[in-house]
């Protein structure tokens, strides 16, 4: 009877272990050491009831874990586990003669926390101090100047009032996401790289990044349709609400957002996974790359593909009005030009010609430095195109600098005459007499 017992509990743990690797292993994004570890378990345990080894040693100390980086084999109570540190993770080789370790408590439990702090990435220095380090200076340098340029550009706009119109309440508002977005792209990176903040704020930094980051897409987006409207359905800017475009804008990209996030913390709250980003280097799961990131992905790929649309579009109008005027060909194509160079920038399509390139060899270094040029720009160019180089804003400009010239100079002279007023003249001559008779008087 006791044979027939053991039997029928080792048919039953075999079954809950066939189905248990089944629907596991349905699940693509658990890692298949995990997937080892878990069949190790089982194998322990189904050998462990063939023999009929009930005895309660036997079933003291930690049973066999999965910590997300390593398996933990089965130690007894009150005993430090050790294991070499892995040798490969997330395509970076560590140092595999150091070791892990791991405590089993005194009540055959697992501590919660497995020390890794010897296990060292082992990066090649190609990779360490070459394309990495440059293309990260890239974007460093380009996002500082198109902030200090986007800051003096809005600062302009926002002072001169005769610059407020749709139009440029439209370019106001990129500029501004601009802003946002390349500061809190390098306040991220400064705190992921000189400290280890804690999930919460790493979770509100990345969920402004988004947020910023999809906005400046979305009034790009506007920017497209505020033109598609002017030039090729011949509205008058009058019939463009900005209430509508700041709905669009600003609105929008918050749903998305808001989603996106509520998806990511039910799915880290109900139905944790294992990942190695996660226990080792990010120290914040919402990082890693997940499905759900779609939520605000396909948004900001969908308004780019239709900005493509719209600048076809709007340079198939521009172009047939340059060529049905009496200018010279040569000039002609200088405006087509210029109007597709000022265009670019303002409606995205530079995201879209560095969304994809080569992955590896020289070419791929040499486009990883390019996209991280060209990205890391845009907003300058947005600046100089719509403010610094606009012959509207230069004449404001140049208006507001001769009005505070002319202020400063009728100020300057008021005083001068102040000091000649009537009570002075009168103190100067008697004081002027007085030294005339003094003289007359030697």
């Amino acid at each position: 009877m006791a044979s027939q017992a053991v039997n029928e509990t080792a048919s039953d743990t075999g079954n809950y272990v066939l189905n248990t690797l089944y629907y596991i292993k349905l699940n693509e994004s658990v890692d298949p050491e995990a997937i080892k570890c878990l069949e190790r378990k089982h194998e322990e345990e189904l050998h462990r009831l063939s023999l009929g080894s009930d005895r309660e040693e036997d079933q003291q100390g930690c049973e066999i874990s999965w910590d997300s980086l390593l398996c933990w084999p089965r130690t007894p109570p009150g005993t430090l586990a050790t294991q070499s540190c892995f040798e490969e993770l997330n395509g970076i080789r560590y140092d595999s003669s150091q070791n892990a370790s791991r405590w089993c408590d005194l009540d055959g439990t697992w501590s919660t926390y497995s020390n890794y702090s010897l296990c060292h990435n082992v990066r090649e220095p190609a990779i360490e101090g070459g394309v990495e380090v440059i293309s990260t200076t890239i974007y460093f340098v380009g996002y500082s100047v198109s902030l200090l340029t986007l800051v003096i550009a809005v600062s302009i706009f926002l002072y001169c009032k005769e610059l407020r119109c749709v139009r440029n309440n439209i370019h106001t508002n990129l500029m501004l996401t601009y802003i946002l977005a390349d500061l809190m792209w390098i306040l991220n990176n400064v705190m992921q790289v000189s400290m280890q903040p804690d999930v919460p704020t790493c979770v509100i930094f990345l969920f402004l990044l988004n947020y910023f980051q999809l906005t400046n897409y979305f009034w790009m987006f506007v920017e497209g349709l505020y033109l598609f409207l002017l030039v090729v359905k011949t509205f008058t800017g009058d019939n463009i609400k900005l209430r509508l475009c700041l709905i669009i804008g600003w609105g929008l990209p918050i749903v998305f957002i808001v989603m996106w996030s509520i998806a990511k913390s039910v799915d880290h709250s109900i139905m944790p996974q294992p990942n190695r980003d996660v226990a080792l280097d990010k120290h914040c799961p919402w990082m890693v790359s997940h499905p759900y990131d779609w939520f605000y992905q396909a948004p900001a790929i969908f308004v780019l593909c239709v900005n493509v649309i719209f600048l076809f579009m709007i340079m198939w109008v521009l172009i047939t009005k340059l060529w049905s005027a009496t200018n010279a060909e040569t000039q002609q194509y200088r405006k087509a030009t210029k109007a597709l160079l000022v265009l670019i920038p303002l409606l995205g399509v530079t995201y879209v010609l560095v969304l994809a390139g080569p992955t590896e060899g020289q070419v791929a270094n040499a486009f990883f430095y390019v996209r991280a040029a060209l990205l890391s720009s845009q907003g300058l160019f947005v600046a100089l195109f719509y403010c610094f180089l606009n012959t509207e804003v230069q004449n404001t400009v140049k208006h507001h600098i001769v009005r505070w010239t002319t202020a400063r100079d009728l100020d300057t002279e008021r005083r001068y005459y102040n000091n000649w007023s009537p009570r002075s003249r009168t103190e100067s001559i008697s004081r002027h007499g007085r030294e005339k008779f003094s003289q007359l008087g030697t």
